[in-house]
């Protein structure tokens, strides 16, 4: 799959994956900041953004498209950076190609899978529920964003993940009627894939992976790297670095900006 991106900046290749419900513009300003000491590339994933819908959207489905990616951008060995489910996508990837990574930094996301974040929690995504509500809303019948958030408000309270979604709903210049970016059909069928995960044993039994450097940042207030989470980290990843950055939840990127970019660029620059 051809994946839609943008690239900026000049030196050792970076690419940063966004999250479920997201696309390459939430990571722009992060971006800019970097693209001073690296090519950054920010690819939109499958069913995301402006790449290509597919009806499956696995890991391994994100991981070759990353391979194909990587290919057609004549990139040997890259930096890579992953949110939420981009920092999954970017764990397949790098497992299952060490060869082709020079760094791993996964944000707010442990490697094995996730069974609970469908029980409703301020923090952790009802994604069960936020999925089947933007399936429910017909983009057709309405005429403003406004009407979208009022109706999405019905099932999803929080105004600060209502706003983020609704990024997703842009207006067809050629019928001038509001259409989703994502391909939210396959995303709500493929749900249990997305909660899916490495399996730590499979790797603990082999010594785990050490080909390469590995940085887990975690949000203080976030549920998605727990001790469950930790252990797997150590059992997959030996020696990686795990940090924790202070008053954060699952956007630790847009919520702690500052202090996300100096631990990423101190690492980066060590690597």
């Amino acid at each position: 799959m051809k994946l839609h991106y943008r690239q900026m900046g000049e030196g050792a290749p970076l690419i940063i994956l966004h999250g479920l419900y997201g696309s390459s513009d939430n990571w722009l300003n992060i971006a800019r900041e970097l693209a001073g000491h690296y090519r950054v590339y920010l690819p939109d994933l499958r069913n995301h953004g402006r790449s290509p819908h597919s009806p499956t959207h696995t890991y391994p489905d994100m991981a070759a498209d990353l391979l194909e990616f990587f290919d057609d951008q004549g990139l040997d060995q890259v930096h890579l950076l992953g949110h939420s489910m981009g920092g999954k996508a970017a764990i397949f990837f790098a497992a299952d190609h060490p060869a082709r990574t020079r760094s791993l930094i996964a944000v707010d996301i442990g490697p094995s899978g996730y069974s609970n974040l469908d029980e409703p929690n301020p923090t952790a995504l009802n994604h069960l529920n936020i999925t089947t509500a933007l399936y429910n809303l017909d983009p057709g019948q309405i005429s403003t964003i406004r009407q979208a958030d009022q109706q999405l408000a019905q099932a999803i309270p929080y105004q600060q993940v209502r706003q983020f979604l609704l990024k997703n709903l842009k207006r067809n210049k050629q019928t001038g009627q509001y259409q989703w970016l994502l391909n939210i059909e396959a995303i709500r069928n493929e749900l249990p894939k997305i909660m899916d995960g490495l399996d730590p044993q499979a790797y603990q039994s082999h010594g785990g992976i050490t080909a390469f450097p590995v940085l887990f940042i975690k949000g203080e207030q976030s549920p998605y790297i727990g001790a469950k989470e930790m252990e797997a980290i150590h059992k997959i990843f030996p020696q990686a670095q795990i940090e924790t950055i202070e008053q954060a939840g699952h956007w630790v990127h847009a919520q702690k900006r500052r202090p996300f970019l100096s631990l990423v660029s101190r690492f980066l620059e060590q690597h």
